[in-house]
């Protein structure tokens, strides 16, 4: 019984993508994005469970990518269709949110071959990237609908993120010890002082906060790196 806890933790997942791509349709962008982080923490616990329990299977990690791919792929993507409709250009300019979907997967494949990517990510991550877009869509409608190219500009800069070859960390964190998750303990500090300043519009910043720091952390590394 418990091997099948992780797969139908990963189902809700994928019925939580599923509302949230509606609603996004729908234009209800605040519900889409709390069903967006819904998915995202269904996404989490799918994986705790499943090393708390030892329940591994293949068709498991199969389910978690398609889930992903609705949830983190679809969804944002439905938003920013929507939200490009309200526009006064061109027609065809809302399929632009499509590549996201697109993007999401080509992401999501290249990582389940990847095994580079066991502690860290190369690449923004589809849960991130959905959670910018939840987070900026229902913060700001209006600038978006005002300034659509600068929207599509974002699709395309976050598209590139997601298949890209840029360093960004993990936030597993190892322990307690503040030697060993540095990284992540200043990154969540600077989330918390974001959340207190911005309130239910931070979530938009904190992956932009997210990204910037990931470049900054890399490009020390590869500082201190001694040259071959």
């Amino acid at each position: 019984m418990k091997k099948h806890i992780p797969n139908f933790i990963t189902s809700l997942n994928l019925f939580s993508g599923c509302v949230a791509s509606y609603l996004g349709f729908q234009g209800n962008y605040g519900w889409a994005f709390f069903f967006i982080l819904l998915s995202a923490v269904f996404d989490f616990f799918d994986g705790f469970s499943a090393r708390l329990l030892k329940a591994y299977s293949n068709i498991g990690k199969e389910l978690d990518s398609l889930a992903d791919v609705i949830s983190f792929g679809m969804a944002p993507g439905a938003m920013v269709f929507s939200m490009l409709q309200h526009s006064e250009l061109h027609m065809v300019l809302p399929l632009f949110g499509f590549i996201i979907p697109v993007f999401s997967a080509l992401r999501l494949a290249k990582f389940n071959l990847d095994d580079r990517q066991t502690t860290s990510f190369l690449g923004l991550p589809v849960p991130a990237n959905a959670i910018f877009w939840g987070g900026a869509l229902y913060a700001y409608p209006e600038f978006f609908t005002e300034e659509p190219w600068v929207l599509c500009a974002l699709v395309l800069l976050f598209c590139m993120l997601l298949v890209s070859e840029i360093p960004m960390f993990s936030l597993k964190i190892k322990g307690l010890a503040w030697r060993d998750n540095k990284t992540q303990y200043l990154y969540l500090l600077g989330c918390i002082v974001l959340l207190a300043i911005m309130q239910d519009r931070a979530f938009a910043p904190i992956i932009a906060w997210y990204i910037a720091f990931s470049v900054a952390m890399a490009s020390v590394t590869a500082k201190r790196e001694p040259k071959k």
